[in-house]
């Protein structure tokens, strides 16, 4: 099954999503500014991924330059801070088995997909 963690005010979100959508394939959209993932989700996300929770963090985004910039944070403090302002969460993520790509180009979604 493939799952799209998508946030539909995001335009590289919502090319992400048409990609899938166009793809034929069934797949599960996960609004995650909504139903915000759990720590564990967020870790089995990353090891997906192969990347630290440092690398899934959207660094422009106010909250994080404001409360977290410049800070030496651990793994644990990076997914709280995560969980506590999903925004922070880089998108979309499409998830296909144990493997995932971050949709930015959304072209690494098709490269997943195909």
């Amino acid at each position: 099954m493939i799952k799209i963690y998508h946030n539909p005010r995001c335009r590289k979100s919502r090319e992400g999503l048409e990609i899938l959508e166009d793809s034929g394939k069934e797949f599960e959209v996960v609004k995650y500014l909504e139903d915000v993932p759990s720590k564990e989700e967020l870790r089995q996300v990353l090891q997906c991924l192969g990347i630290s929770a440092e690398n899934l963090v959207r660094k422009n985004e106010t909250i994080w330059k404001e409360n977290y910039k410049n800070r030496l944070l651990t793994e644990e403090e990076i997914l709280d801070a995560m969980i506590e302002n999903p925004k922070l969460i880089e998108r979309p993520i499409v998830i296909k088995n144990n493997t995932a790509v971050i949709g930015r180009p959304p072209e690494n979604i098709k490269t997943l997909i195909s």
